[in-house]
């Protein structure tokens, strides 16, 4: 895959290719770039399947660039369920439903914006410019994935792409907002990463205990909105007991 920073024209788009995910998986591909077109189909194959409610169809996870579906196959051969994707896909619409929009606080502060300074440094730009092209930038949610909740976005300033570190850094906090490999991401648990931290989030993307426990959907618009230090402990306070503090403008 060809992961690219930011959107890409639409394609010209060949048939999918179906593999063999083990056998009780199939995986649909649409293509071999992080593009919005592409994530299109895929978003669009996936919620047609939703509709259809075969039964013989256990879950679809929507990637990138492909959707791996799930089925039984005692109940439903490999054929059978090709055709199926086929007449899905075809009745699909080009683009998925109108996605939402969502304004995420997010504080880059030294005390969450970790890697900020050494990201400046690596583009050479300043503390203040990294911040400015990363919260001007529109971001597109193209999947979960890694981790429950964990948000890879496309759409980075060509400006801010760097590779991934060499070897991974040690865990970031929850809510953490990375950098790498030319894209971003929101990350939902503390762990080791390769990418490089420019702030945090207060918003919980994922939450168990929540009727919606993924916030926001793949195919979904997100902006980051700076906030200092003292505004972060409180929103967090408010996230904590339960409060979505994500901005959200229907589309």
């Amino acid at each position: 895959m060809k992961p690219q920073g930011a959107e890409s024209p639409a394609l010209a788009l060949a048939l999918p290719r179906f593999l063999d995910a083990g056998e009780a998986a199939l995986v649909v591909e649409f293509g071999d770039e992080v593009d919005a077109a592409v994530n299109d189909q895929v978003l669009a194959l996936d919620a047609a399947l939703s509709v259809s409610r075969h039964p013989g169809i256990s879950e679809c996870v929507p990637t990138y660039r492909s959707l791996m579906i799930h089925y039984d196959p005692l109940a439903l051969d490999r054929e059978s369920l090709i055709t199926i994707v086929r007449n899905a896909a075809s009745a699909a619409p080009e683009r998925h439903a109108a996605a939402n929009s969502w304004t995420l606080p997010c504080c880059y502060d030294a005390v969450h914006g970790e890697d900020l300074d050494e990201v400046a440094v690596a583009l050479g730009l300043t503390r203040d410019e990294v911040v400015t092209l990363h919260t001007n930038a529109t971001f597109r949610v193209y999947m979960y994935g890694f981790a429950p909740g964990y948000a890879y976005l496309g759409g980075l300033p060509e400006a801010l792409i760097l590779s991934r570190r060499p070897a991974p850094r040690p865990p970031h906090p929850p809510g953490a907002v990375l950098i790498g490999g030319g894209l971003c991401g929101v990350a939902t648990f503390s762990m080791p990463t390769g990418w490089y931290v420019l702030g945090c989030t207060p918003e919980r993307l994922y939450a168990q205990a929540r009727a919606n426990q993924f916030l926001i959907s793949p195919g979904d618009n997100l902006r980051f909105e700076p906030i200092d230090t003292a505004t972060f402990q409180s929103l967090a306070q408010r996230t904590a007991q339960g409060e979505v503090i994500a901005r959200k403008d229907a589309a």
